[in-house]
Parts: C-alpha cells; sequence; structure tokens
C-alpha cells in the first residue's frame, strides 16, 4: 500500500530545520518526511510553502522565519538572492566551515559506514579572506532590450542575471568580463539564443594567474565565424594589457556543455602562465599543465 505524502502542494507548514543538503537548502521534515527549502539555516524555524511534492520528498519556499540561526547574516552580494551562483552566502562562514565538516562526516558514516566514534574530522581550515578567489571566470552571455547582458543564471532557469561584480571571482575577471561585454556590444555582436539556437556568443571565459598577472580572453561562439574580429581583438588589447591571449572556442551543438571540439588561438600565446609556490604551470584554454624545469609538460584534468 502506497502511502501518500504528509504533505499537499500550496499548504503552509510551520518548521523546524534540522540539516542543510549539499547544495546549501535549508532540511525540515513534516511526519518524518523530509522537505528541501532554500535559504533557510539548521536550527531555525519559520512558516514554509510547498512549492512541490516528489514520492519520497517535496520543495518548499520560506515564507517567514520566528527564529533565526546564530549564523545568519545579510549577504554581502546584491543580487544574492537573484542569482544562482551562490547559495550559503546567508551563513556566516564560520558556519559555513562547520557545516563542511559535518558534510564530511555525515558521508564518511552513511556512505563510508565508518563507526565516527572512532574517526575524528578535525575542522575545516578556512582563508583570511573567504572573497575574490576564484582565478577562472565562465559567464554566459544573452540579451536584454536590445543589448548584451553577462552573469549568471537565476536558480532553476536560464534567465541571466545581468552583474558588474561577483564578490567570489578576482576582481580582475569582473573587469575583463565587463569590458569585453561593452566591447561586443559596440560592435553590434549578437548573443547565443538558446531557444532558437540562433545568434553567436554562447560564453565569455576569463583565466588570470594570480602570480604573473597574466590573462586569458576565451570567446565560446556557436559558429567558427567572428563579425568584427580585428577591431574586437584590437579593442581588447588597448583596454587589457594584462590579456595575453584572445582565444575562440566553437560549440556549434543545442547542449548546456559550454566548450565544443573547436579551440583556436586568435591573437597572443597558446598560454599565460602561474606560479604555486616554485611550481610553475602552462594554463591554455581548456587545461593546465604543470612546466618543471626542463620544461616537460605534465597534463592535469
Amino acid at each position: 500500500m502506497k502511502m501518500k505524502p504528509p504533505v499537499q502542494k500550496n499548504e503552509y507548514y510551520n518548521v523546524t530545520f534540522e540539516d542543510l543538503t549539499h547544495e546549501g537548502a535549508g532540511v525540515a521534515k513534516i511526519e518524518g518526511f523530509p522537505v528541501f527549502v532554500p535559504n533557510a539555516l539548521p536550527d531555525e524555524q519559520g512558516k514554509i510553502k510547498v512549492t512541490r511534492v516528489k514520492k519520497g520528498f517535496a520543495f518548499g519556499r520560506l515564507m517567514e522565519l520566528t527564529k533565526e540561526s546564530q549564523h545568519r547574516q545579510d549577504a554581502p552580494c546584491p543580487i544574492y538572492k537573484q542569482c544562482g551562483g551562490c547559495q550559503i552566502q546567508h551563513m556566516s562562514y564560520e558556519g559555513q566551515l562547520l557545516f563542511k565538516q559535518k558534510q564530511v562526516k555525515d558521508v564518511l558514516e552513511r556512505i563510508g559506514k565508518l563507526d565516527m566514534s572512532r574517526v575524528k574530522v578535525h575542522p575545516v581550515l578556512g582563508m583570511e579572506d573567504p572573497w575574490n578567489y576564484r582565478n577562472k571566470a565562465q559567464v554566459p552571455v544573452g540579451e536584454r532590450e536590445g543589448g548584451l547582458v553577462a552573469g549568471f543564471y537565476q536558480q532553476r532557469t536560464h534567465e541571466i542575471i545581468d552583474m558588474e561584480k561577483c564578490l567570489i571571482q578576482q576582481s580582475e575577471n569582473d573587469e575583463v568580463v565587463q569590458a569585453v561585454k561593452d566591447i561586443c556590444n559596440a560592435f553590434g555582436i549578437k548573443a547565443y539564443n538558446e531557444e532558437r539556437h540562433k545568434g553567436w556568443l554562447r560564453h565569455v571565459m576569463v583565466r588570470y594567474g594570480i602570480a604573473t598577472g597574466e590573462m586569458m580572453v576565451v570567446f565560446v561562439t556557436r559558429t567558427a565565424d567572428f563579425p568584427q574580429k580585428q577591431q574586437v581583438i584590437e579593442q581588447i588589447i588597448a583596454r587589457l594589457p594584462h590579456v595575453r591571449s584572445i582565444v575562440q572556442n566553437v560549440n556549434s551543438k543545442k547542449i548546456n556543455v559550454i566548450f565544443g571540439d573547436e579551440t583556436t588561438v586568435l591573437w597572443g600565446e597558446e598560454y599565460i602562465y602561474d606560479m604555486i609556490g616554485d611550481i610553475k604551470f602552462a594554463i591554455s584554454a581548456r587545461s593546465f599543465y604543470q612546466v618543471n624545469p626542463t620544461q616537460t609538460k605534465v597534463l592535469y584534468d
């Protein structure tokens, strides 16, 4: 006999949140039935509206908080609630480190079947500054009101949230993305439309060598042609002196995978370089390689 879920779509419930999913959604249980709710934290209480009911779980929307977690904070990013790039900026960094430690414990116990009374999981080592650390930006491009937008997708949609800066990206990456967007706008370049499989520019990717300051711009396009190619390249070189490489990758398929099979260097070098300690890396559009003292390369996927 099938058991009927104890919740119904569009109904409201008062709940206590017990945990977080690996994607950062709060977990509440109603008669043992899990409901996943974005923007909620463990130990919080509030009212939710159930938005979708599946066989073994449901999804909900947080309508009101009646008790807040000690780790709740205002998200620093101004577009956090719209953008789907981050999930737990509303949790303090201390709380995030504790959450990650708990994730490791839970996996070792649930999947590894280890006796956690005999296994010690050490606290997670955090960063002095947990912002502006990513050295690679992969940004989808779209159009709105006749102009290009570049940002990340809104959660559970393919609607691009236009952004000027991303707090987890190196600020240099943000500057390059904005400059490339402005240059492409000025030359009338059209963004790819995934519904109609028309248009040209799908993504802009930027790679940044933190130790060297070298940068690479990658255009991911639907077709191999490049409208106003020479003018666009000249503008990038003039406005962005740290750019050492401009590359085009062609993805003609109607899929969500970013890269296609064809990659061409349009200007500059195939690689930029970066250092981690004494180890030097050569970084291409899609891979990076360790460069040892004899200049041979070992591929790292």
